[in-house]
């Protein structure tokens, strides 16, 4: 049997736009979609094994993708700091050290913004 992988599906929304359009529509259908493979066999005029082939060619697309550019990688490594830091507010404001806090919020905020434009303090 042919199981999904819920980590391509995760790899599919960094790196669907580097895929050939119609390999990312197969993998939209089938990760996203839900569809069977004969379901999108019959929607795209191929052979289900040949949507088989083209969701395989884009799992090995994705995990390539990945391996040389680390976006996934990052992004969870940027959720988990922009997580440390507002455990770390939370717990500045408990000690009334609340300017801290403040910073440390701010600065959690334009993590998960994805903000590369943080200004300095002083």
């Amino acid at each position: 049997m042919f199981e999904k992988n819920m980590r391509i599906a995760y790899l599919l929304d960094f790196y669907e736009d580097l895929l050939d359009p119609h390999i990312g529509n197969v993998m939209r259908a089938y990760y996203d979609d839900d569809l069977s493979l004969s379901e999108i066999a019959s929607g795209e005029g191929i052979s289900r094994q040949g949507v088989r082939h083209l969701i395989k060619k884009g799992e090995e697309a994705l995990e390539f993708f990945e391996s040389n550019l680390a976006l996934a990688k990052r992004h969870e490594e940027l959720t988990d700091a922009a997580e440390a830091l507002i455990k770390l507010s939370d717990s500045l404001d408990k000690s009334n050290r609340t300017d801290d806090a403040a910073e440390l919020r701010r600065i959690a905020e334009v993590i998960t913004k994805g903000n590369q434009d943080v200004p300095k303090s002083n």
